[in-house]
């Protein structure tokens, strides 16, 4: 039973998160005219590209819902639960 709420919330969230960063990025690039990347990391000479908290929610959204897919897309496809 707790495996099957898993499945139905983990759908929603993923889109929810996507949704969620792409107006985040849109609201930025009307105020500001550009999206504002404030997280800049340097580890050991390497530079990841900068990034904001709306680029994280959408990335964490599509691994989310590639996981559902994964996961749960084999079921959904034949009806089993």
């Amino acid at each position: 039973m707790l495996r099957h709420h898993a499945q139905e919330r983990l759908l929603p969230t993923s889109l929810s998160l996507i949704l969620g960063g792409a107006i985040g990025n849109v609201i930025d690039r009307l105020r500001f005219d550009a999206v504002v990347d404030f997280l800049d990391f340097h580890l050991a000479g390497y530079h990841w590209p900068a990034f904001n908290v709306a680029d994280s929610a959408i990335t964490v959204g599509v691994v989310l819902m590639l996981w559902h897919q994964l996961r749960y897309g084999k079921e959904t496809e034949t009806g089993t639960p």
